[in-house]
């Protein structure tokens, strides 16, 4: 009966987790439809009025980041709380913002939510860091900048 109960839990926490990532790739796709994506080729001709915001952890940004007039890092669990001090009252909720993240999905839920928060142009940078570094870009560390090569 032990073995049944221990199937059943495990039968469970499988649908659980079918019905989360359900919910999580709508979510991905909600936003899609609601935010605009930038290629890595684009953030070549965007001015210098133009706010990054990486929405990784510290430590993933202290490995290096895509340097531009304005960086912030501001962690994605972090961003409703921050978005307004750092964002909106510095720099104005119609400011132009790119969001990234490693590969994608972090930065373009955290260009979701500022736009529900009021922000009018944020976009989200298609790819992430990953795809900036695989097209030969430069990213920007402690020790000094860096490549993929």
């Amino acid at each position: 009966m032990k073995n049944f109960h221990n199937q059943l839990e495990k039968y469970s926490r499988q649908c659980d987790e079918l019905i989360l990532n359900k919910h999580l790739k709508l979510l991905l796709d909600k936003a899609k439809e609601s935010i605009e994506s930038i290629e890595v080729e684009d953030l070549y001709i965007l001015d210098n009025k133009l706010i990054l915001i990486d929405v990784r952890e510290p430590e993933e940004f202290g490995s290096g980041y895509i340097n531009a007039h304005t960086v912030l890092t501001i962690p994605r669990g972090k961003l409703e709380f921050m978005a307004i001090d750092e964002v909106a009252k510095k720099y104005g909720q119609d400011s132009h913002i790119v969001t990234y993240c490693l590969k994608g999905s972090r930065g373009l839920l955290a260009a979701y939510q500022l736009k529900k928060l009021g922000f009018t142009n944020v976009r989200n940078l298609n790819g992430g860091i990953s795809k900036w570094l695989s097209k030969g870009n430069t990213i920007h560390s402690y020790l000094g900048e860096l490549t993929l090569a």
